[in-house]
This record gives C-alpha cells, structure tokens and sequence, in this order.
C-alpha cells in the first residue's frame, strides 16, 4: 500500500507542475473566448498576427483559481470570471472538462413580481468588491435588483449568464437528498449507508446520514477544508482534487480501512460529493426524473440548471459532482422553492424542519471559516445556521468560495441571493452585516 501511495505520490505532484506549468503559460482558450463572444477591446494582434488578449493578469503558480489572500485587478477578474463560470465548457486544457448533467427550463417559469427600491450602499459596495449579482426578495416581491457595474463585471453578465455555485451546492445537495426520501428511494436522515458498495471498509459505511449532513462523520484525521491548519491528510497533502476524481478512487486510496473517530464538526467538499452521488445510486435510472421533479416542475427555473459529472468514468463508480450552475434569478427560484416547501409543511418541508432541529454547534471550527460563513455558529443537513444577530431567527444559509451566499427567512419571507467573484479579509472583503445580515433582521 505503502508503495503504491509513493507512485501516486509521483503521478500527482507530476500533474500538478504540468498543469501549473500550461496555466501559467497558455491563456488560449480565453482569447477565443472573449473573441467568439465580442470582446474585441481586450483582444490585440501579435508579430505573428494572431490575437491575444491585451490584459494585465496575475496569476499564483499551482492554482487553479483565485488565492483567497490576493487583491486581484480588474484584468485579473475578468480571466477568472471566464475561468470559473465557462472553461469547464471550451474544452480549455487547464481546467477539467466535466460534462454536463442537465435539467431543462420548466414549460411554465415562476415570474417574479417586482417593486424595485434603489440601495445605495449595495451599489457602493458593487463598484469595488468581487459582487456580481445582489437580489433581495421580501414577502412577494424582488425588492434590489442589482448587477455588477459595466465597468467593473458587468459587461460579462445578463439574466441568462450561468453561474457557479461553489460550495452552496453542498445545500443544494441536501434539498435534493430530502425530496430522495420524500419520494421514498431513502428511509430517512437516520438511514445508514450500508448498502452501497463503494464505501466497504472506510469509516463512512454504515454510517447515519444524519452524521454525513450535518458533517460530523469523524473523517478529520484524513480530510480537512482547511489542510493547511492540520497535520496528516492526504489529500491535503498529496493536492489530491477529490473533485475531479469518481468515489471509488477516493475511497480506495485514502479511506481504505479507515475507522470513524470522534463525532466533531469537520466542513469538507467531499461529504457532498458522497451524498450526490449515494442519491444518485439510490434513485437509479429515476435520477433524472428527480431532478427535473425539484428544478423544472417545483421551482419552475426559467433557463437550463446544470451539474458535473467526470468524463469516461462509468456512473457505478460514483462519477457524478453536485456542482451546480444555475442564473441569477434561478438562483432565487431555488431558494424560494425551499421556504414554500418549509412553510407549506410539506414532506420536504417537514425534512428541512427536522435537519434544523438537528443542527450541531460548529464549535470552535467556526474561525476557519470566511466571515461571511463565520457569522453562523451552527450547521445543520448542509446549511449554515445560528446567525449572529439573527439567533432566534429560523434561518437557511448557503455559502461558497469567492463569497457566493444564500440567506433564506423561511419565516419571515425574505431571501438574498449573493453571486460573488471573490472575497477575502482585505480590499474584497464585502460588508456582510449590511448586504446580508441587516435585510433579514430587518427588511426593507
């Protein structure tokens, strides 16, 4: 075992420098993505005659995305822009080309009603922060209205534009596994997974959901968010991307006779992972059927929602990702579908019910996280919960790198949809108690 971990040691710290190495060097596919798209401005010829674009951009050796720590230029957003929400669709050889899992517009979209007020100090934060889209919903109508200014993002986004989720999948993971037991394909959040193949002899067999939702499956001695602040993980050592691997690869090679340890908060990507695809070996053939059931038939998206799933690995393997992309507004249509199911008290609503119930204190986890997700001291079936200042709130949060952020009052009928570039402590760290935290508390 010993043996073949060095060779795959090797292969990845190979893949990595190659990959580094095409990353810093190539920006092809994004010429002829602003190219095929009209974005001439940022185009000019070289002595050879052929475009490339005239931008200024920085980028970190090793990285495939945006360094949480880094104060980016304009420039540099624009390449990550194009990195994040469509190189997985250009068949760019420095990132991974998934392919997609998709649910198709509903025949009769939810229309929103409008009764648009001007927020300034959304519009301040907006010309300067990483933001690319702010909705505030209130009662029955979209209240803010807003899109990253022309000359900062906005030139690259319209209502149509397909965003990425980010780590808020993981909450849309959950919604999805909820109507999975509404529609009785699972028994129940208490349910243990002992009847999928892929998980013998790891310490994820057997195991309760309720234990994988609520990310307290005791994995932390071999898997961590935050590898850097812990010691003996290999997949935080190794940068193995466990996103771009099936299941059955992870499991084999690093959870292989691997015993649970004590029940504690440990937030990670790869628990979601695990559960889309569990659902998506328990629905079988019918997983589309579901899919479509939740995005197109109940929260009536107006434009295509889509998901991953790796290229040329057999779906028995566990090659799905719950990564979505969905538009701005679908955004909002998926979050209001949550509070109408919450306060209808239907089955999903009773399941949503029940994982609040059951949420768990993040401990003293919760500084690992950005602020925008810090302000929450508890966690519950995939959702971030226990605002600060919002405490005897019932509140449904979603969060994502770069700042992406879902806040939903399922009592209180209000909703703010964040789409964001990037965040961090410094020049891009958004205000989150007045974009996100006030509006709940107190309306507008």
């Amino acid at each position: 075992m010993k043996k073949l971990l060095g060779i795959l040691v090797l292969c990845f710290l190979f893949s990595n420098n190659l990959l580094a190495k095409n990353f810093q060097n190539s920006f092809l596919f994004f010429d002829w993505w602003l190219e095929d798209n009209g974005f001439n401005q940022y185009l000019e010829k070289d002595s050879n005659g052929k475009l490339k674009n005239n931008l200024n951009i920085k980028t970190k050796k090793g990285r495939w995305g945006i360094d949480f720590h880094s104060n980016p230029n304009r420039d540099t957003l624009i390449y990550y822009f194009y990195k994040y929400q469509f190189s997985h669709l250009t068949g760019d050889s420095n990132t991974m080309q998934w392919e997609q899992v998709e649910v198709k517009p509903s025949k009769k979209p939810y229309e929103f009603k409008f009764n648009l007020i001007e927020d300034k100090f959304v519009k301040k934060q907006m010309q300067t922060k990483g933001i690319l889209s702010y909705l505030y919903f209130q009662g029955d109508h979209v209240l803010i209205d807003e899109i990253s200014p022309k000359d900062r993002l906005g030139e690259f986004i319209n209502n149509e534009t397909q965003l990425m989720s980010m780590s808020m999948n993981k909450s849309v993971t959950s919604y999805i596994l909820g109507h999975a037991i509404c529609d009785g394909y699972i028994g129940g959040v208490d349910t243990r997974i002992n009847d999928w193949p892929l998980l013998s002899s790891s310490l994820y067999e057997n195991q309760k959901l309720i234990d994988l939702l609520n990310m307290r499956a005791g994995d932390q001695k071999y898997i961590s968010e935050w590898g850097q602040n812990t010691t003996g993980h290999p997949l935080a050592d190794l940068q193995y991307e466990y996103e771009t691997n099936p299941i059955s690869t992870t499991i084999k090679f690093f959870f292989g006779d691997t015993v649970k340890s004590k029940s504690t908060y440990n937030y990670n990507g790869f628990v979601p992972q695990l559960l889309f695809n569990y659902i998506k070996h328990k629905t079988g053939d019918d997983f589309q059927k579901l899919l479509d059931k939740i995005f197109k038939d109940k929260a009536k998206i107006k434009h295509s929602v889509y998901f991953g799933k790796i290229r040329h690995v057999p779906e028995e393997l566990g090659n799905a990702h719950p990564m979505i992309r969905a538009t701005r507004f679908d955004y909002l249509r998926i979050s209001k579908a949550i509070m109408d199911d919450y306060q209808n008290d239907t089955c999903v609503g009773k399941y949503l019910k029940e994982i609040y119930k059951r949420r768990i204190s993040k401990g003293g986890r919760v500084k690992d996280e950005p602020a925008f997700n810090a302000g929450s001291s508890s966690y519950g079936g995939q959702f971030h919960m226990g605002y600060s200042g919002l405490k005897k709130r019932v509140i449904f949060g979603m969060g994502g790198y770069g700042g992406n952020k879902i806040l939903i009052d399922v009592e209180n009928s209000r909703i703010v949809v964040l789409n964001s570039l990037h965040y961090n402590n410094k020049r891009f760290k958004y205000s989150h108690t007045k974009l996100l935290i006030d509006p709940i508390k107190k309306g507008k």
